[in-house]
């Protein structure tokens, strides 16, 4: 029997779909119809990853990070790397396993309980929900500083029009529009590591010199502290996940999804380690650094005031539209798979496909709508509370499910299997359990409402738990 036959043996049962349904090779082991666009390469989610995530998310969370870490930022950002190359890991393990389009919503669901898995895509909803509306929210604010006399909620309906608009077309532009952008921001950090070296090395300038205390400083290393700054600056690498969230729109899936995931994390590990560690050294005074353009201002003293209005014209443009489109493209592939499986109110509207392009399209018109008002009434820190608090939970639950369905479940234990379906994923529990602990109680306030609403709402649909999915059958 084949691996792949293997796996589909032990996995969840389903019902097949009907034979009018068309299926692509593959499909049927899923339970749905094949009914989005299969264009996407390995490269082509790399770039995703990367545009998700944000090469230049530093400009966002720096500052706030370096100051409630005593000036270790880069140290805070190596927690990060740590903690997500893990759980990327155990995303690469799940999508092989499910290459389906709703990500841990789906592979918890699959990998561990029905209704667990209801309560996972909860989560992410309030996580990836609000973010595309958050990051319009901060290029509101960029710009403000820059052009201080433009109406707020003008910039904020352009921007989301763009982005759902490019979105409900399809998967193809998406790419093209997040490669466009994924070269002007690498560019634009090729420029700021160079006038940093030339600040630093040349000019004598910051600390003068490469040193290690931007990593480590004796007697300042404190493990709370550490754990509060990394609950600030992982809001940079949450997104590495929504590469999975393709995986119904990508070429042989159960191979490239999982390598891109790991692939994009590492190249953006290494970019903000890079970005925060030239900082670091140029702009050593962490206490002066202002929470929201703290960053900006290191531009400029490197740089001068070319450098820093070119970070902010490429930070708005970057975050408001090619990050907030990757991530409303992920959560409206969620948002379609839950209601797929008629688990949301509005299902039968949410989980309709464009007839012509192919996407989750009212489900995209649906985020568009959330992420105006979201950027219009919600304050950055109460959004950035809720943004990580789902992030990290939802992390947490989705390394459970690839203990629970490999190592418990299919009795995976051989050899490197032990590693990578037990040791690797508690390893990233763990960590991600230590920087969740660094959550101060409004964050666990609010997301533990959430998540309650989520409990009750669970019970009401499931009629107390009892009933699942169609697709999966009777577990």
């Amino acid at each position: 029997m084949s691996e792949v036959s293997k796996s589909r043996e032990n996995a969840l049962p389903i019902r097949p779909i009907s034979d009018s349904s068309r299926l692509s090779e593959g499909d049927s082991a899923t339970g749905y119809a094949q009914e989005l666009k299969r264009t996407l390469t390995f490269k082509d989610l790399v770039v995703f990853g990367l545009i998700t995530m944000l090469p230049i998310a530093p400009t966002q969370v720096y500052a706030s990070a370096s100051i409630a870490s005593g000036g270790m930022a880069p140290l805070v950002y190596l927690v990060g790397v740590v903690a997500m190359i893990f759980t990327a890991m155990s995303y690469a393990s799940m999508s092989k396993e499910f290459p389906i389009a709703g990500s841990a919503y789906s592979f918890v669901q699959r990998g561990m309980n029905p209704h667990i898995g209801f309560l996972t895509g909860w989560i992410i909803i309030m996580d990836y929900l609000i973010i595309p509306g958050m990051l319009i929210a901060f290029s509101n604010l960029w710009l403000s500083a820059a052009l201080p006399g433009v109406p707020n909620g003008l910039m904020i309906l352009v921007f989301t029009l763009i982005i759902t608009i490019v979105n409900a077309r399809g998967i193809s532009l998406t790419r093209w529009a997040s490669y466009l952008f994924l070269i002007c921001q690498l560019g634009l950090i090729a420029i700021f590591v160079l006038c940093a070296l030339k600040y630093v090395l040349i000019d004598g300038n910051g600390m003068g010199h490469f040193s290690i205390a931007p990593f480590y400083q004796p007697g300042k290393i404190d493990l709370q502290l550490i754990a509060t700054a990394a609950s600030i600056a992982v809001l940079g690498f949450i997104g590495f996940d929504s590469i999975s969230t393709l995986s119904e729109e990508t070429r042989n899936p159960t191979r490239t999804v999982g390598r891109s995931v790991v692939a994009s994390l590492a190249l953006i590990g290494m970019l903000f380690l890079m970005q925060s560690y030239m900082a670091s050294l140029a702009h050593p005074e962490y206490g002066d650094l202002d929470p929201g353009m703290g960053y900006f201002d290191i531009m400029r003293e490197v740089g001068g005031d070319g450098l820093y209005y070119a970070f902010i014209v490429v930070g708005v443009v970057s975050v408001g539209i090619a990050n907030a489109l990757t991530v409303q493209s992920a959560i409206s592939r969620v948002i379609f798979s839950m209601s797929r499986d008629k688990m949301l109110p509005f299902s039968g509207f949410l989980a309709k496909v464009h007839p012509k392009f192919k996407t989750p399209a009212n489900a995209t018109l649906f985020v568009g709508a959330v992420s105006i008002l979201v950027a219009l009434f919600l304050s950055l820190d109460f959004l950035a509370r809720l943004v990580n608090f789902g992030a990290m939970t939802t992390y947490m639950l989705l390394n459970l499910a690839v203990v629970t369905h490999f190592f418990f479940r299919k009795k995976q234990r051989s050899g490197f299997d032990a590693f990578r379906y037990l040791i690797s994923p508690l390893i990233g529990f763990s960590v991600i359990a230590f920087i969740w602990s660094g959550f101060d109680s409004k964050t666990l306030y609010i997301g533990f409402a959430w998540l309650a609403i989520g409990v009750v709402y669970g019970f009401v649909k499931s009629k107390g738990y009892k009933e699942v999915p169609p697709v999966l059958g009777d577990v």
